[in-house]
C-alpha cells in the first residue's frame, strides 16, 4: 500500500503540470474505455473512440457507440462529483449514460435489477457465478454506499476502493454493464475522496492483461475469504497503473518540448507551425479543413 499511495502521489502531482490536463484525461479516458469494453468483449481501437460517428463503417458503430457512452459515463460523472458525492445514485446516472442507445439500453438502465442474473451458463443452476437475489440489491449497495463514507473504520481509502470493487462486482446490481461501471468507480472514488484532484487513474489495462487472475481473485474471495490476495492483487494494479501514468505524462512533457523547438527553426513558417502544434494539444482529431477554418490561424485560405 505504501507503494501505491507514493506512486499515485506522483501522478497526483505530475498532472498539474501536463498541458492542456483536459486532452490528457479525453484521451485517457478513452483508451480506458476501450480497454473496458474489450474486457466485455467489445473490440474499438482507440483510434477509432476518437472518430466522429459518420466516419465509423456501419458494421462497427454499436461498439463505437459503447466506447464513447462509457467516455461521457465517466466524464459526466466527474462533473457530477462538483455537486454530488461518491453514491448509488452517481453510479446510476452513470450506468444510465452506459447503456443508451446500444446493446443492453431494454436493461433498465439506470436502474438496479429486479430480476435474478448469473454469470456463465446459461441458467443459474449451471452458471459461474450467482449473485444475490434482486430483493437484497438496494440494501447491499446502500451497505457499500454507508462503508464508503464511514470515517469512523480508519480505513486508508486504497483498502476501502478495494474491497468496494470487491464488494459492487460480487453484488452485480444491474442487468448489463456492471464491470465497466465497477471499475469506474475506481477513479470516481478517489477524486471524490481527494486522494487524486483529476482522473488520471485508470485500471483496466492492468485488468485486461491479468484478466484470468483478476476473475480468479474475486472469485476467491467469494469462496474462501482470500480478501488480502485481492488486495495485494488490487494495489499492484493500482501502483503499476500509477508508475505508468507518471512515465507517460513524462513523456508528453518532453515530446513538446522538443517539437516546439524543433518548430522554432522552421523559418518562416515557425509561428503557424507552433499554432498548429498546439491544437493538435487541444484537438487531437483534426484534418486539414478543420486547421482551415480553425480561428487562431490569421492568414486562413479555403481548402480547395
Amino acid at each position: 500500500m505504501s507503494q501505491a499511495d507514493r506512486h499515485l502521489g506522483r501522478l497526483d502531482m505530475f498532472s498539474e503540470y501536463v498541458p492542456n490536463l483536459e486532452l490528457f484525461i479525453r484521451m485517457h479516458v478513452a483508451k480506458e474505455a476501450t480497454l473496458s469494453s474489450k474486457i466485455e468483449n467489445t473490440v474499438t481501437e482507440i483510434e477509432e473512440a476518437i472518430l466522429p460517428e459518420e466516419e465509423i463503417k456501419e458494421e462497427r458503430r454499436n461498439d463505437w457507440k459503447e466506447v464513447n457512452n462509457y467516455i461521457d459515463a465517466l466524464w459526466n460523472s466527474i462533473q457530477s462529483l462538483e455537486t454530488l458525492p461518491f453514491s448509488a445514485r452517481l453510479l446510476k446516472d452513470a450506468h444510465r449514460t452506459l447503456m443508451t442507445g446500444v446493446r443492453g439500453e431494454h436493461k433498465t438502465p439506470g436502474e438496479f435489477r429486479t430480476s435474478q442474473n448469473w454469470i456463465g451458463g446459461s441458467n443459474p443452476g449451471n452458471a459461474r457465478f450467482v449473485p444475490p437475489t434482486h430483493e437484497t440489491v438496494p440494501e447491499l449497495i446502500s451497505d457499500m454506499e454507508r462503508f464508503a463514507h464511514n470515517d469512523d473504520l480508519h480505513l486508508p481509502p486504497l483498502i476501502k476502493i478495494g474491497i468496494m470493487h470487491y464488494q459492487f462486482e460480487t453484488i452485480h446490481p444491474f442487468l448489463d454493464g456492471n464491470g465497466r461501471i465497477g471499475r469506474l468507480m475506481v477513479p470516481l472514488y478517489l477524486v471524490s475522496t481527494g486522494i487524486l484532484k483529476q482522473p488520471v487513474l485508470y485500471l483496466s489495462d492492468y485488468l485486461e492483461r491479468n484478466r484470468g487472475e483478476y476473475y480468479d481473485r474475486l472469485t476467491r474471495v467469494r469462496e474462501e475469504n482470500a480478501i488480502d490476495e485481492w488486495l495485494h492483487f488490487f494495489l499492484d494494479g493500482i501502483t503499476e497503473t500509477a508508475r505508468s501514468g507518471v512515465e507517460t505524462f513524462n513523456r508528453i512533457l518532453k515530446f513538446k518540448n522538443e517539437w516546439e523547438t524543433k518548430i522554432q527553426t522552421w523559418k518562416p513558417y515557425a509561428n503557424t507551425g507552433s499554432l498548429l502544434f498546439n491544437r493538435l494539444f487541444k484537438m487531437v482529431y483534426t484534418n486539414a479543413s478543420m486547421v482551415a477554418e480553425a480561428p487562431e490561424f490569421p492568414c486562413r485560405r479555403p481548402i480547395s
